[in-house]
């Protein structure tokens, strides 16, 4: 009975992945994705992207960067030709939120290629010394193809070795990833993206060919972003735009795309209007104003929209007769300046 079970289990095919797995975006793969030994996760995850993926929202200098990028990756063979190697690497550096992780799938869609992130929670492991086989597993994988590989949240694992904080273990992963970073083959593009640029080891910076620094989107990128998120809803909300600019300022992309997407949600539902979801929005906005924001917003919203005074001052919280003030103000300066124009 004992051999005839042993038998049965051996013809039978082995399940490489859970059902839950089976759940998860990433498509397959050639090769199995390497795995801790202790908790059997993925040290990498995998996406591979269409070419026709939407670029993400980006500054200018961010675009030129990659651009170049780009174009030395696709013209690898001139630039060997004339003795010269495509940059193999960069460092995205920037707040969270700002499109690093998006920007470097776009990228590796760009050139036709996968792209390999660095799980780090399967990656760290309680056992001494297997973080640094795990880390040299993951890379080795990737570099078996041509491939773009990001070292997400960098900072976790290679911080600063004279900060006697960390322990031995992540002082001798900075040392695997100084050396990863220098042998990385020119068939591949080798990312890694930090919140904290403060906490990385000096020699590393030395090592990636490129810093690419992601900052917080400016007044037209908010704008562009709105629209994009709105989608087919943006003629809805066309009349608000500069009041959702000037609430949005000095947030993320990935913050303007959750606020617009619950919107759209209420809307699609019937559950409000948009004029009472930017109301509530503005309301909850101003709360973290300094005064001098808050009579901006109210100044905006009462030359701006069709909102009453008192609407205006319930929403920001300034009085009506300060209301009053400046809008009379602002309006007297715009009339001052067409005059002076005119005369010109």
């Amino acid at each position: 009975m004992a051999e005839q079970l042993e038998l049965f289990l051996k013809s039978k095919p082995v399940r490489s992945v859970s059902p839950m797995r089976k759940l998860s975006p990433q498509p397959p793969t050639a090769h199995a994705l390497p795995v801790d030994d202790e908790s059997r996760l993925s040290l990498l995850k995998v996406f591979k992207d269409e070419p026709t993926t939407d670029a993400p929202l980006l500054s200018g200098d961010v675009e030129d960067s990659l651009g170049q990028l780009i174009a030395e990756r696709r013209q690898s063979d001139r630039l060997q030709a004339m003795g010269l190697t495509p940059t193999r690497s960069a460092i995205f550096v920037g707040p969270p939120g700002v499109g690093k992780t998006l920007t470097a799938r776009w990228l590796a869609a760009q050139l036709k290629v996968p792209l390999y992130v660095l799980d780090l929670t399967a990656v760290m492991s309680s056992l001494l010394g297997k973080s640094g086989t795990n880390l040299r597993a993951a890379i080795d994988f990737a570099k078996r193809e041509p491939c773009v590989l990001l070292l997400d949240e960098i900072d976790a694992i290679a911080k600063r070795r004279s900060d006697d904080s960390d322990v031995g273990e992540l002082k001798r992963l900075v040392t695997v990833i100084l050396q990863e970073v220098d042998e990385w083959p020119a068939s591949s593009v080798l990312l890694a993206a930090t919140n904290h640029p403060e906490l990385i080891d000096p020699a590393l910076w030395r090592r990636f060919d490129l810093v690419v620094q992601f900052k917080t989107p400016d007044e037209q990128a908010v704008k562009e972003a709105i629209k994009r998120f709105l989608g087919p809803d943006y003629a809805l909300f066309a009349r608000w735009i500069d009041i959702l600019v000037f609430a949005f300022a000095g947030h993320s992309f990935s913050d303007i795309e959750r606020d617009v997407q619950r919107f759209r949600r209420a809307v699609a539902l019937g559950t409000t209007t948009d004029a009472d979801l930017v109301e509530d929005f503005m309301k909850a906005r101003a709360l973290a104003l300094d005064r001098q924001g808050r009579i901006d917003l109210a100044v905006m919203l009462a030359k701006q929209t069709r909102l009453s005074q008192h609407t205006v001052s319930d929403i920001t919280g300034v009085s009506r007769d300060t209301i009053r003030k400046y809008t009379n103000e602002t309006s007297a300066v715009r009339k001052a300046a067409q005059r002076r124009k005119a005369d010109a």
